[in-house]
């Protein structure tokens, strides 16, 4: 299947401002691009990259004083299948897994483990499938957080979100990531594109999406706990420990987000519209 992706964002600034965008797609992802994807600034200024140490594409740019906006436009191929399930097999020991895995089952800025590991051993501790485990956390983050927009906060942690009960997709995924984490299943964080693909279509605006991976069996899958069922067509942009890590956008200075505008769509012409 095709699917069209992109978006549109403004900012002002007073003055110009260095600032730092994860607005491409994930480099798992480069050989599925049927377009090329190319951030564009208007007015143009010139564009940097560099990976980070999560494998993530960074674009350095300097914001000019007044109005700029960041846009790309591009369509991607993808194999149309649902999110692959875990599979179910006992829970492994810490001392197995990989050296890059460990910082995975670590605490960090918006995922308290210290907070939450009474919660995640009182209430899943005595599955023995790691699977199983995972699942009972998406079912209980799906059930425990009421979703809405209004209830944003840029600073808002993963305790905090268990406290309140209501958030949006950043924290969902950073509430399961960190029940995760407390379980010791090692969970990152991601984000990236997922539009109505084949579900129903929801009415409000659409927004870029955080969802989760797990380390299970030796590799890593995806779990959602917003939406708590496999999708289609995610589009990965980036992933970290959590947010801190994938901010789509940080800017060194007083840049003012206006506005933005995010698209994935389903498509059938392998070109863009003029």
């Amino acid at each position: 299947m095709l699917l069209r992706a992109g978006y549109e964002i403004h900012f002002e600034a007073q003055v110009p401002t260095a600032m730092l965008a994860l607005l491409s797609v994930h480099p798992s992802r480069n050989k599925d691009l049927v377009t090329p994807q190319r951030i564009q600034a208007s007015p143009e200024v010139p564009i940097y990259d560099y990976i980070d140490g999560y494998g993530n594409i960074c674009s350095r740019f300097t914001a000019p004083a007044g109005a700029v906006s960041v846009s790309c436009d591009f369509i991607i191929e993808d194999n149309g299948e649902p999110d692959v399930r875990a599979p179910d097999c006992p829970q492994a020991r810490v001392e197995t897994y990989p050296d890059d895995v460990l910082i995975y089952l670590l605490g960090s800025r918006y995922c308290e483990t210290d907070l939450l590991m009474d919660a995640a051993w009182s209430n899943f501790g005595h599955l023995a499938s790691a699977r199983d485990k995972v699942e009972a956390v998406v079912a209980f983050v799906n059930g425990h957080l009421r979703f809405g927009y209004e209830h944003a906060r840029s600073n808002k942690t993963a305790w905090q979100g268990y406290q309140e009960r209501e958030g949006v997709c950043r924290d969902f995924a950073h509430l399961a990531v960190t029940l995760c984490r407390c379980l010791n299943i090692p969970a990152r964080y991601c984000t990236g594109y997922l539009g109505d693909i084949r579900v129903p279509f929801d009415e409000a605006p659409m927004d870029f999406s955080a969802w989760f991976d797990v380390f299970i069996g030796g590799a890593w899958y995806t779990y959602d706990a917003r939406h708590a069922v496999p999708r289609i067509g995610r589009i990965l942009m980036a992933r970290g420990r959590d947010a801190t890590d994938v901010a789509l956008t940080t800017s060194f200075g007083d840049a003012v987000l206006k506005s933005f505008f995010v698209r994935a769509e389903e498509v059938t012409s392998r070109t863009l519209p003029n």
